[in-house]
């Protein structure tokens, strides 16, 4: 592919967000493949963005190596298997639109809930609350089989891991591992579908140092928010991101 002027802009602009989702503003990101997508394909959008990702998760792993929930982690990552698995065999027979529509609806709600319950004060949650291993282990699935389809598994590990009301260093490196994991888990079956050829890899790797940069751009910004500013800023990043999702679900339906 030969990319113009405004494709060039849209990319950078997508991987200034997607960095900065890396390193602390979990949950952003969620926005840099559609923004793709809408002037390209999405087979491109796909293909362009996950290398990108892959070199965003080295750095953000390493600046968050000491910060994250083994628990959790251990809970979800075992269900982004099942999720990732579960959509390279099934994601034929399952339409785009329909994981959209669903995960838009989902975190519409959740979000409304998650703003109700901070206008009321966060109530403390038991850690260890009855069936957790099983919904973690859900969420996990549910994270992998959405993002694998269209790279859209935020909300999931938000609805998930927000009510536990981490402290957002911990929160923001749990994110992190959770995907990258399944990032690498990716990698395989998109190259088996013959995502990538020597155009789409040499743009990718003409943007790692901005993916760099704009990474360690977030995870030293995050540092100076509030955590209350950072709980009302991943609630209103999910409400956002569910109307993207919901929008793009009506738009590929009906097209």
């Amino acid at each position: 592919m030969t990319p113009d002027l405004t494709f060039l802009i849209v990319l950078t602009i997508s991987v200034t967000i997607l960095g900065l989702s890396k390193g602390g503003f979990a949950g952003i990101g969620m926005v840099s493949t559609p923004l793709v997508a809408a002037f390209s394909d999405p087979l491109t959008a796909v293909a362009l963005m996950l290398p990108i990702m892959i070199v965003q998760d080295v750095v953000a792993v390493y600046l968050y190596r000491f910060e994250f929930d083994k628990t959790i982690l251990k809970k979800m990552i075992p269900g982004g298997i099942i999720g990732v698995l579960a959509a390279y065999l099934l994601a034929s027979s399952v339409p785009e639109w329909v994981i959209k529509a669903a995960l838009g609806g989902v975190s519409l709600l959740f979000s409304i809930w998650q703003a109700v319950l901070m206008s009321r004060g966060l109530p403390d949650i038991p850690a260890q609350p009855r069936h957790d291993t099983l919904i973690g282990i859900g969420a996990g699935a549910a994270g992998g089989f959405a993002s694998a389809i269209a790279h859209a598994g935020s909300p999931p590990f938000q609805i998930y891991v927000m009510p536990k009301h981490l402290r957002k260093e911990i929160y923001v490196g749990t994110s992190v591992m959770f995907f990258a994991a399944l990032n690498l888990m990716k990698l395989p079956s998109f190259a088996a579908l013959g995502f990538y050829n020597r155009e789409t890899v040499h743009l990718s790797l003409f943007f790692i140092p901005l993916a760099v940069a704009s990474s360690w751009a977030g995870s030293r910004l995050v540092r100076y928010v509030d955590p209350r500013a950072f709980n009302l800023i991943i609630t209103l990043i999910l409400f956002f991101v569910s109307f993207v999702l919901i929008w793009q679900a009506y738009i590929d339906a009906v097209a």
